[in-house]
């Protein structure tokens, strides 16, 4: 059974996409089977991969029922992705009725069994998409640029996890939260970085022991189509996502293990 994975933050600019795309093409490198699914209508996920947003079927047509969410599946470079563009805006619409927050929930139903591992890109704010990822998931994980202004939307953030694990999510957990744009010969990133330490621990979690450098190829990939492992394998950022992915399956690995011994 897949383990589902948010990647969220409610501040935009923090590396979120970029941190989704290259958790999902790291996994598939590892042979894990992946399902990368975009919550955001600006489509950026799929964008990212070199895919046609405008045309096909979209998570949007699967959440209206439109389509069998299998026929809104397409596969890139060893992932299998559900795209998203502008219509998703609407989704606000056609989620509608008894427990509209379990909507994408039940609509993965079926192909969680064929996956190991399941990403999500989420949108810059809390509405019906974000929920209905969190009420989806096994894990949270919190992408942070090394900048003052994260702080408060991690702040905000925190308030929101607490309200979801209350009243739609009670297994939900924050696996880590992820530095990103890190810059180790700047005070500031590690003063960042120490106070994302003091929410982390409110939050129950840890601050992951890789952190993403800044790197011009993380803004360069996504005009090439491409993922920042595979636009530049050689980069720091890539080396780091790499790490990264290295420390996320470590995690996992290690839970099922705890859990299997527990039985």
């Amino acid at each position: 059974m897949a383990k589902t994975i948010v990647l969220t933050n409610q501040k935009g600019g923090v590396g979120k996409t970029t941190t989704s795309a290259a958790l999902a093409a790291g996994l598939a490198k590892k042979e894990k089977r992946v399902l990368a699914i975009d919550l955001d209508p600006q489509g950026n996920l799929g964008f990212s991969f070199g895919l046609d947003i405008e045309s096909g079927n979209t998570l949007f047509e699967a959440l209206k029922g439109d389509v069998p969410i299998f026929d809104a599946i397409q596969r890139k470079e060893g992932v299998d992705f559900i795209r998203s563009n502008i219509l998703l805006s609407g989704a606000g619409q056609v989620m509608r009725g008894d427990r509209r927050e379990l909507l994408l929930k039940r609509l993965l139903e079926p192909v969680e069994r064929f996956y190991d591992y399941i990403i999500m890109d989420t949108p810059p704010a809390f509405n019906m998409l974000t929920l209905n990822g969190y009420s989806a998931a096994d894990y949270l994980i919190i992408p942070m640029s090394a900048e003052i202004l994260s702080l408060v939307g991690l702040t905000q953030l925190k308030e929101t996890y607490e309200t979801i694990r209350r009243t739609v999510n009670p297994d939900l957990k924050v696996m880590g939260i992820l530095m990103t744009s890190f810059d180790g010969r700047r005070g500031l990133s590690w003063e960042v970085k120490e106070m994302a330490e003091g929410v982390a621990a409110q939050l129950g979690t840890k601050v992951f022991e890789t952190v993403i450098r800044s790197s011009v190829a993380v803004a360069e990939a996504p005009a090439h189509g491409e993922n920042i492992i595979d636009y530049a394998p050689r980069s720091n950022a890539a080396k780091d996502y790499k790490a990264f992915v290295n420390e996320v399956m470590g995690i996992i690995e290690g839970e099922r293990h705890d859990g299997k011994k527990d039985k």
